[in-house]
């Protein structure tokens, strides 16, 4: 009996483990977590059983052109038109956006076999397997099983092997691990980021192909069905930590194991109605809490997420207002004078903002993706149903309803406390889940299928049955909620918020409690839900536990992002879209699945503009005044008769690599005031200058690992400004960054190969190196990781070398051997520019010096000329 849950256990495991291997291989490159990894399950398994149906094509040949041409062609495809953008945006704009792909992409399916008159996808149907039809059946130790499973179970290894394999022992997979490891630092050692992450996207998506495919006979073509396999999916992707292939596959074998022993062997558990299906959901919560912790930022650091420029500021205060104003006056006008029916759909969109007005708080204040809006929504309508069908007054049911919601609310804080980023998004997931599986299940809870029926909201002279009073009483709630929030923003308890949120360190060192501001923040939110949910099922006239699935925290949120989460009339907005849209559709015969589709076009939109819609249009008109200006001031200049300015003459002659007049900085910050620099083969440029004086900059704005804003940067004499970081290493172009500019996670031997197609002659020449060679670089001793750093330049001797502080950390032994190095690439035609905090040791080894301060190059020249007066003038800061 165990032998065969163990084993069909396995093959359940196996998908769960294809599908999670390929979730974290994409999370682990890009640091983009696919929510919309199930969704590309999903249409593979649609286009093979299109092809084998419709197409006629065999039952191998289908399943080949869905696994390895379509699914990595529509990875490509998606990096390119979107996750290329995303990895650069916070991680709100991130979640949201692949979570808009998860509704769009099944949409786009089912809405091309449609148009196509192809057969229709039935959800209610299991489809043939890849393996023989029907399936055939044998035994296996006693244990009874299938063609279809044990062609899974088969591709299940043969896929570990293959990905264990390319990973370890390619140089695709050697780039793609050291992109993981060190993203930046991989740029600055020549390898295409860009190329890696579109391979990384392509094999994901192979994989997750692979998996819809192979479970289309278990599923069917189900797209909910495919979403619930992905969170099963990424509970095995959690416990290998969203970095370990090898552990995600183990983990997905064993949660298949444990969920079949827990169905074979709970009957006590069958009294609670979807516990035991909810297992993984359950592992989910566990491994989420258990094994991550939030990212700790450093104190003064900025907010992953932070806040959009106010583009409005300049506007006088009514002009800021007469938009909404004018909205709200015609929204008015038209639930009075429009017809009863739309003035209803208005309504129920209002029903929708005021929910959606609790993204506001948790999300748009306190930078926090809750997807449990959804359960606090239908906690709260249930709550309330039930309380009025015990007999207790209407007033005292809304009451209990919200109260209910905002004590769920509490609940789900409490992962918040330890939980950052996209972890704490996928526990308030499970806990969603869990609610619906479990929790909104029990009969004396939900009444089952029936439900529960609610009363009008009666005023006296008026009720709810009325959509004109639901519209006015939505708008002075909405209201309500919009005066908090604004007060909310502007007193000490908002700045509390913005502190914690932006930088937990500073904030607590300052007095303020970061878990009381997330517990306040989510019970907050989850209130608001709850009144907005109550108001929905007595819009509705009752509430049932399938009226506001978990699920449907997808759309709301991807709605009211796509606005701006961070403004309440995002909120309104959103809501009156999301109930406008279908209806319309509706209206002039267009399939609902466009719809649908129109959410996957607003997560590409956010990879471009992740502050949504309403801080593009104040962005645009932003742009628009600041170009009028630009041309009146011109046209003043040219009235004046003011000179045109005249670019820098080219030096007489030109060296192997330039610098000439750079300008650049971090964000708004201005770091480089026009700084010149130049440095010739075989000669070694030390660059001086006291601490925040610009020297790192400088050193990252050569190797291209920094824009320029103004200047450009001449390697013999062409023109480099825009080559992007890898392109100028193989060019010729080597940064050795500050600290340690080793690959921590891979092994001596692996790092050298990053550089070198063959280490051999490293260990010659380094033989200490030779004896650690199977070692992880992050177990050296800081002298071993510099002189790793380095070793590559020795075999494989770079056009220019840029070394930033290469003496920190290390003993003065290991400092000489350092210099050696230096003084050995010199002699061989290296150009060195070399910043260093120790200004004997550079000065040593110098043929010319530099000196910075405030940005700019304030002295330059021979060694010779370099006296103790301007070296303490430049280290001390004054003229």
């Amino acid at each position: 009996m165990i032998a065969g849950y163990v084993l069909s256990g396995l093959v359940t495991g196996a998908v769960f483990a294809i599908m999670g291997s390929g979730l974290t291989l994409s999370y682990a490159a890009t640091g983009v977590f696919n929510f919309a990894h199930g969704a590309v399950g999903f249409l593979s398994a649609l286009l093979f059983y299109e092809l084998n149906l419709a197409a006629g094509l065999p039952a191998w040949l289908s399943p080949l052109l869905s696994v390895v041409v379509f699914a990595p062609a529509l990875g490509y495809v998606l990096h390119k038109a979107m996750f290329e953008g995303l990895a650069q945006a916070g991680e709100t704009a991130q979640i949201v956006a692949t979570i808009g792909l998860t509704i769009a992409l099944p949409a786009l399916g089912l809405l091309v076999v449609d148009v196509a008159g192809l057969p229709p996808a039935d959800a209610t149907a299991l489809p043939r397997g890849v393996g023989p039809y029907p399936a055939r059946a044998f035994d296996v130790a006693g244990v009874r099983l299938d063609s279809d499973q044990a062609i899974t179970f088969g591709f299940s290894v043969v896929t570990a092997a293959g990905l264990w394999a390319f990973m370890r022992h390619t140089p695709y997979g050697l780039r793609m691990r050291a992109s993981v490891d060190r993203r930046r630092l991989a740029t600055l050692r020549g390898i295409d980021a860009g190329a890696t992450s579109a391979l990384a996207w392509m094999l994901g998506s192979g994989l997750a192909g692979l998996a819809g495919v192979l479970a289309v006979s278990v599923l069917g073509l189900d797209a909910t069905a495919y979403t619930v396999l992905l969170f099963a999916s990424a509970t095995a992707a959690v416990f290998g930590r969203l970095r370990s292939i090898p552990w995600t596959f183990a983990a997905g074998l064993a949660l298949g194991v444990v969920q079949n022993l827990v169905a074979g062997y709970t009957d006590f558990l069958e009294e609670v109605t979807g516990l035991r299906t909810a297992v993984p959901v359950i592992l989910l919560f566990a491994g989420l809490v258990l094994l991550n912790r939030s990212r700790e930022r450093v104190a003064g650091s900025a907010a992953e997420d932070a806040p959009p420029p106010d583009h409005l500021a300049g506007l006088p205060p009514w002009r800021r207002r007469l938009p909404w104003a004018l909205g709200l006056a015609a929204l008015v006008a038209f639930t009075f004078a429009g017809p009863a029916y739309y003035v209803g759909v208005a309504a129920q969109g209002l029903v929708l903002a005021l929910i959606f007005c609790s993204f506001v708080v948790v999300t748009g204040i306190g930078g926090m993706v809750n997807l449990a809006q959804a359960a606090f929504a239908s906690m709260a309508a249930l709550t309330c149903g039930w309380a009025f069908s015990s007999g207790l007054p209407f007033a005292v049911a809304i009451l209990l309803g919200v109260l209910a919601a905002a004590a769920v609310g509490m609940l789900v804080a409490l992962p918040a406390l330890r939980l950052g980023g996209r972890v704490l998004t996928l526990a308030t997931l499970a806990m969603a889940l869990l609610a619906d599986q479990v929790l909104f299940q029990v009969d004396a809870f939900s009444n089952g299928t029936i439900g529960w029926s609610l009363p009008a909201l009666g005023f006296g002279f008026a009720d709810t049955s009325d959509p004109r009073v639901r519209v006015i009483v939505l708008l002075l709630l909405i209201g309500a909620v919009a005066l908090l929030v604004r007060n909310l923003e502007r007193s000490a308890s908002g700045r509390a918020i913005l502190a914690v949120r932006s930088a937990p360190a500073a904030a607590a060192t300052s007095g303020l409690s970061g878990p009381r501001t997330k517990i306040t923040l989510f019970v907050l939110a989850s209130a608001i839900a709850g009144l907005g949910g109550v108001l929905y099922a007595i819009s509705k006239g009752s509430i049932t536990a399938t009226d506001l699935p978990a699920f449907a925290g997808f759309v709301w949120l991807a709605v009211v992002v796509l606005q701006g989460v961070r403004r309440i009339g995002g909120a309104v907005l959103g809501g009156l879209i999301a109930v406008a849209v279908p209806e319309l559709l509706a209206a002039w015969d267009v399939s609902a699945h466009v719809g649908a589709i129109l959410f996957g076009a607003g997560g590409m939109i956010l990879a471009r503009h992740p502050d949504g819609v309403l801080t593009q249009l104040a962005e645009l008109r932003h742009r628009r005044s600041a170009r009028r200006s630009a041309r009146r001031s011109a046209r003043r200049g040219a009235r004046r008769g003011e000179p045109e300015p005249v670019p820098p003459a080219a030096p007489a002659r030109p060296a192997l690599f330039t610098l000439e007049g750079v300008v650049a900085g971090h964000q708004d910050c201005t770091v480089l005031r026009g700084v010149d620099l130049a440095v010739d083969p075989g000669e070694v440029v030390a660059l001086l200058g006291a601490n925040g004086a610009g020297k790192s900059t400088t050193c990252a704005v050569a190797a291209g690992d920094l824009p320029v804003t103004a200047g450009r940067i001449l390697l013999d004499g062409e023109d480099i400004t825009t080559w992007p970081a890898h392109r100028r290493a193989r060019a010729g172009i080597l940064l050795a960054p500050e600290g340690r500019g080793v690959f921590p996670g891979l092994t001596v031997e692996e790092n050298l190969r990053t550089w070198l197609p063959d280490p051999g002659p490293v260990y010659e020449r380094l033989p200490q190196l030779a004896g650690r060679r199977t070692v992880p670089a992050g177990a050296l001793s800081g002298g071993e990781q510099q002189l790793l750093t380095l070793a590559p330049a020795l075999v494989r001797p770079p056009r220019v070398l840029i070394a930033d502080e290469p003496s920190l950390g290390l003993a003065p032994m290991v400092v000489r051997q350092v210099f050696e190095v230096f003084a050995e690439l010199r002699e061989r035609g290296v150009a060195l520019l070399l910043v260093e905090e120790k200004a004997t040791e550079a000065l040593a080894i110098a043929d010319r010096v530099a000196f910075m301060r405030l940005g700019r190059v304030t002295w330059a020249g021979p060694r010779s000329e370099v006296d103790s007066e301007r070296l303490s003038a430049a280290y001390l800061g004054v003229s």
